[in-house]
């Protein structure tokens, strides 16, 4: 296209060309750098998605950037048919970084979930002694783990599961932060793994007792069943740890990554085992055709190193604690309830006089700030934590001084 494009241009196409399965908030972003992005007229935002903790690092990293660019003139793709030259450098790295014996690599979180519930299921019948097809996995109500027809499967979401059936069995279901249904499905002998957030970010940041995560590891311990941690939105220095599961002490059997693993500049997921976990899958059982690709290996080892040299879980653990403090500090009747862990928060909106989340995001924008709504009652803020404490008190500002315009 030759004109240049404008906001009202870029919608109108994805309205006419695009499958109508997003309702984005309606501004066109076109530029991001650090924690701000600009739209496609000039005008600058604070970002407070995230990209759903993808871009932890902030939009586009220099160093992220460049280990793509270097890759990317050199070799992209080789699929896993033959080895490549950076992918076990990447594997090495990886594993020494988290502690363990094996990553197997993918791309999309959803993906990665997929392939920890595969590895569960295999151990469950290789290992564990499980009968063939009886291996049951628990997950917990509310749960957000991806949009594949088995993921939904075990979703307690009306909206992702309705007309999408017939569904896959193998799933448990128990409410989030109850050890007592926890203990209880676990009698049955056929359960091979618990999947579970740490925090269940898409449920609108429900962050559980203190200790349960911990207790329900030893549980799982207790009855020789895997502890698989979805971390690829909590994980990463996003929570104000390394991984979510840090805060307890708590090593998952399987973990598994997405979203930050990239800094939010190429689709990048990966599933952490041992040994025993791991190697139960052969040559041929599992894969991925871009998993493990020479630009994902580069990519992802940049985005870590960024994590620790720039001491990203301190920083999100520091700022959180500020966060918090100045929202619970905005004097308004339409803030029930602040909650969340490191720079990942949440606020609970009581409608006022029809206003809701939604029009509060939409102020917000107005006033240079971007959140989404989710439920219709909850704004997740969740900035990308190379933020500075000054830009963060600039955001602040914004949500006050948006908030209080409905008074």
């Amino acid at each position: 296209m030759s004109e240049k494009l404008t906001s009202k241009m870029a919608m109108e196409l994805e309205d006419k060309y695009g499958a109508h399965n997003y309702h984005p908030l309606p501004v066109v972003l076109a530029k991001g750098k650090g924690p701000k992005v600009w739209d496609a007229e000039g005008k600058e935002y604070f970002d407070f998605l995230s990209a759903y903790s993808a871009v932890n690092q902030g939009h586009c990293h220099p160093k992220i950037i460049k280990a793509l660019t270097d890759q990317a003139k050199i070799l992209t793709l080789t699929s896993r048919a033959f080895y490549n030259d950076s992918l076990g450098v990447y594997e090495k790295y990886i594993t020494e970084y988290f502690g363990y014996d094996k990553i197997l690599p993918m791309n999309s979180g959803a993906e990665g979930d997929e392939t920890a519930l595969k590895l569960c299921r295999k151990w469950a019948y290789t290992k564990k002694g499980i009968p063939e097809n009886e291996a049951k996995i628990i997950v917990c109500a509310n749960n957000f783990h991806g949009r594949t027809i088995t993921i939904i499967s075990m979703s307690t979401d009306p909206e992702a599961k309705k007309d999408f059936g017939p569904y896959t069995p193998g799933f448990i279901t128990i409410p989030y932060n109850d050890l007592e249904a926890l203990e209880t499905a676990l009698q049955d002998e056929n359960v091979a793994g618990f999947l579970v957030e740490p925090i269940q970010g898409e449920a609108g940041v429900m962050v559980p007792d203190e200790g349960y995560l911990k207790k329900a590891f030893d549980l799982c311990k207790a009855k020789n069943v895997l502890f698989i941690a979805d971390e690829v939105q909590t994980g990463l220095a996003r929570t104000g740890k390394l991984l979510a599961c840090d805060h307890e002490g708590v090593r998952p059997d399987l973990l598994i990554l997405g979203k930050a693993l990239s800094g939010g500049v190429y689709p990048i997921s990966a599933v952490l085992a041992d040994d025993d976990i791991m190697l139960t899958i052969k040559p041929g059982e599992h894969g991925s055709t871009f998993g493990g690709n020479p630009i994902a290996a580069r990519v992802a080892v940049a985005a870590l190193e960024v994590i620790k040299e720039e001491n990203l879980a301190e920083k999100a653990e520091r700022l959180g604690k500020i966060f918090r403090q100045e929202m619970k500090n905005i004097s308004s009747s339409m803030i029930e309830t602040v909650r969340g862990k490191g720079l990942l928060n949440a606020i609970i909106i009581r409608p006022k006089n029809g206003k809701t989340a939604w029009d509060v995001c939409l102020k917000m924008a107005d006033n240079g700030l971007l959140a989404k709504p989710t439920h219709d009652h909850i704004i997740r803020f969740a900035p990308p934590l190379v933020i500075t404490e000054e830009e963060l008190m600039q955001a602040v500002e914004i949500i006050r001084k948006s908030i209080l315009s409905f008074e």
